[in-house]
């Protein structure tokens, strides 16, 4: 039987400019988000729907979650099947296509250098990549594809 997990998270919106929503230009997409007692994240639009660069966008936050989840499968896999790794890295990218007042992602790919600590390490350092991606419950949870290209370096 399968465990239930819950989390909670509280969104609160931060970008009432003193007249609301009363025009789409009139607020900021300015927001908080928090968890339990850890610090806030300050959230906002990507810039090219009004949002603030300077902080983080929901499309962001959605590639950070894949790829941290991606990670921590991978850390495991590794430390369960030998593999020491010394160092990782990941510059996730995504595609987002939008249509009218709505979108979706299209693709997302984790790109993780890694090092490990024998040569004899590579080639299961490589191949524990599809082990993590299965495993990876952000992945799992997606209705577009999530693909992984690692590099592995010995040092």
């Amino acid at each position: 039987m399968a465990r239930l997990h819950s989390y909670t998270t509280r969104v609160t919106w931060t970008g009432n400019l003193g007249t609301g929503t009363s025009h789409y230009r009139a607020y900021s997409r300015a927001h908080e988000v928090v968890a339990a007692e850890l610090p806030a994240i300050l959230g906002s639009a990507d810039p090219t729907f009004r949002g603030d660069a300077s902080r983080w966008n929901p499309e962001q936050l959605l590639l950070a979650a894949l790829s941290q989840c991606h990670m921590l499968s991978y850390l495991h896999f590794c430390t369960i099947n030998g593999v020491v790794v010394t160092s990782y890295v990941d510059e996730a990218t995504g595609t987002m296509a939008t249509a009218g007042d709505s979108g979706q992602f299209t693709e997302a790919v984790v790109h993780p250098r890694i090092t490990v600590g024998d040569e004899s390490m590579v080639a299961a350092a490589i191949s524990l990549h599809e082990e993590a991606h299965r495993a990876c419950f952000i992945a799992n949870s997606v209705n577009f594809p999530v693909r992984h290209e690692p590099t592995v370096t010995v040092g």
